[in-house]
């Protein structure tokens, strides 16, 4: 007699996928799906967790958002931070990149040099540069040294944050340049030889070859600036506090001051979920101006 075939649920697809993902997706779910929807939950309570806790009020914490100066004022801190810090973190990374790729003597030795801040922690960094930049600091000394008037860096509403911006951009520099400089190897010669033939120029070469070679690259180098930029927190903690007068003060700073000194986690929750918000959006307009073809 021929063997009947029983047909079994792992024979199918697309369930033995789910079997397959559902652990993922579990801890998916617990550590970032719940998080999230707790933390817009929570925007719309106020309280705290203690025996008390939280009450429903709506919109209001949002509404505190829109008529509070210090939050208007971290957002702008934001922006600017961003800005400054996600430039240059491209662009210098990326023509150290091209260098280093046309060079084959040192590139192993020198990528290591860059790559080396990027391991370095972010609190060591911070706890440096805040003695490099003290008032009679090195920075300052080299200053004298040239003749130039000392600057009080940390102290200044000016030149505080462009420390932290420094700051940045270092600690960012070499991860970004490895990145450019694996997606330049990426690039196939033939396109560089095609193009000398046609008698383009090494600047020429560099726009209609190797950017829209380094398009894929670009868009991760991009997004993964930004994100390391919107999250800065350690920078501000360990330097400046968030002043002199607000002027450092980032919006992540920001969120923890109100939830972890002030207790008010709700009016924190909405100030991290327009945070959320922001990066979301700002993403989603990347991949969109970069990722279509």
């Amino acid at each position: 007699m021929p063997k009947t075939y029983t047909k079994s649920w792992l024979d199918n697809d697309t369930f033995a996928a789910w079997i397959f993902l559902s652990p993922a997706l579990i801890l998916l779910t617990i550590f970032i799906i719940w998080p999230i929807a707790y933390l817009f939950y929570l925007s719309f309570t106020a309280g705290s967790f203690t025996s008390a806790g939280t009450t429903w009020v709506g919109l209001r914490n949002y509404w505190r958002l829109l008529l509070t100066p210090d939050f208007w004022q971290v957002l702008g801190n934001t922006i600017y931070f961003t800005v400054a810090t996600v430039i240059p973190s491209l662009v210098i990374p990326l023509g150290l990149a091209v260098l280093l790729d046309k060079s084959l003597a040192l590139r192993g030795l020198l990528r290591s040099a860059y790559f080396l801040p990027s391991i370095i922690s972010l609190v060591a960094a911070g706890l440096g540069f805040r003695w490099l930049f003290q008032t009679t600091g090195p920075v300052n000394a080299l200053l004298d040294l040239l003749g130039i008037v000392p600057i009080p860096w940390l102290g200044s509403t000016v030149w505080a944050m462009p420390v932290l911006i420094i700051l940045s951009i270092w600690k960012q520099l070499g991860f970004n340049m490895v990145v450019f400089l694996a997606g330049l190897q990426a690039i196939p010669p033939s396109r560089y030889e095609a193009a000398e033939l046609d008698g383009a120029n090494g600047w020429q070469q560099f726009w209609y070859v190797t950017l829209p070679g380094l398009q894929p690259t670009m868009i991760f180098a991009i997004v993964t600036t930004a994100i390391f930029t919107l999250r800065s927190f350690e920078q501000v903690y360990v330097i400046t506090g968030g002043g002199p007068v607000n002027t450092t003060n980032l919006l992540v700073y920001y969120i923890y001051q109100e939830a972890f000194a002030q207790f008010d986690f709700g009016y924190a929750a909405a100030a991290a979920t327009v945070l959320l918000a922001f990066t979301l959006v700002f993403v989603y307009l990347q991949l969109r101006t970069w990722g279509d073809d």
